[in-house]
């Protein structure tokens, strides 16, 4: 059964990965890392931050809302005391920048992509321009293709900008970072969301807004891929509310050549690998013995190539 698949020029053992924010070394003990497609931790910043206010996590019916507010130790303690611990796997490892203007990602993308054990970049393009008065970057085209085009610039690695929901016409976007030479797509970040506690009659966030993420989210996402695919012709990787296997193939005949789980990671820390169990019983089960047959099939152009013995 071949499970590998190329982003880019970046090949993974399989679609499988966690989502930035949602990873890091503390889950080795319950997570066997080498058998997930890639490690993708939890965004890095210039500088050392604190994150915004507490509470910053709350659950909601059908999801949950988060606005840890980029904590981060600086980029300085992740090139000393993280990327060695990642490097003792197998999967790349792939760095999501956050940074507060275009220079700050291309200074950013130069540093992290001369590392060796760096194998690509993903850049947060849904935090905040401070120089575009708090607008985030990924909102506007002309933002997203100059940001892209800086961080082209400075490096050869495969770069993976990660797109917000919260815009109009993610096309739009996509289109503007394919062109920019983004290698591929995350679709997409959380989407903006609130929840009001109706006994203190006060936001359950401490920062009042944040991103939803969970099993709700999977069909505005499974929608965006499915649109975003049909506008570029490099390679997604869809993001929300993967819970199980089938979820990961609904995103994949949307047209995402790999995966990143989040908030099932919470619940079950050892969810990825279960959830790789289960892409592979729904192949086995159909016949399925490659899973790039999966990717794109439901794609109006893709879906009349789909072969009968696929058991479709």
């Amino acid at each position: 059964m071949k499970l590998a698949v190329d982003i880019g020029r970046l090949v993974l053992q399989n679609p499988i990965m966690p989502a930035s924010g949602t990873f890091g070394p503390e889950m080795a003990d319950s997570l066997d890392f080498n058998q997930i497609g890639a490690l993708v931790p939890k965004s890095i910043t210039k500088y050392p931050r604190p994150g915004n206010p507490t509470p910053r996590v709350c659950e909601t019916s059908a999801g949950m809302i988060n606005s840890i507010g980029i904590q981060s130790k600086g980029i300085e303690y992740y090139e000393k005391e993280l990327i060695p611990q990642y490097a003792k796997y197998s999967p790349p490892l792939i760095p999501s920048i956050s940074a507060d203007s275009i220079e700050e990602f291309a200074e950013m993308s130069a540093r992290l992509g001369a590392h060796p054990d760096v194998a690509a970049l993903e850049l947060n393009i849904s935090c905040p321009n401070l120089k575009g008065n708090g607008l985030a970057f990924g909102m506007e085209a002309d933002t997203t293709y100059t940001l892209m085009k800086a961080v082209r610039h400075v490096t050869d690695k495969p770069v993976i900008p990660k797109l917000t929901p919260n815009v109009t016409s993610i096309q739009t976007i996509a289109k503007a970072a394919e062109e920019a030479g983004a290698d591929a797509l995350n679709v997409a970040n959380t989407m903006l969301a609130m929840a009001i506690d109706v006994d203190t009659w006060k936001p359950k966030i401490g920062q009042g807004m944040g991103g939803f993420s969970g099993p709700a989210t999977k069909p505005v996402i499974v929608r965006l891929i499915y649109q975003t695919a049909q506008a570029v012709n490099i390679p997604i990787i869809g993001c929300g509310g993967i819970m199980n296997g089938e979820d990961v193939i609904e995103m994949m005949l949307a047209g995402a050549s790999a995966v990143q789980v989040g908030t099932a990671s919470f619940i079950q820390p050892d969810a990825m690998i279960r959830i790789l169990e289960e892409v592979k019983l729904y192949m086995s089960e159909r016949g399925i013995d490659d899973i790039h047959t999966v990717i794109g099939a439901a794609l109006p152009k893709k879906a009349e190539e789909v072969k009968p013995e696929c058991g479709m």
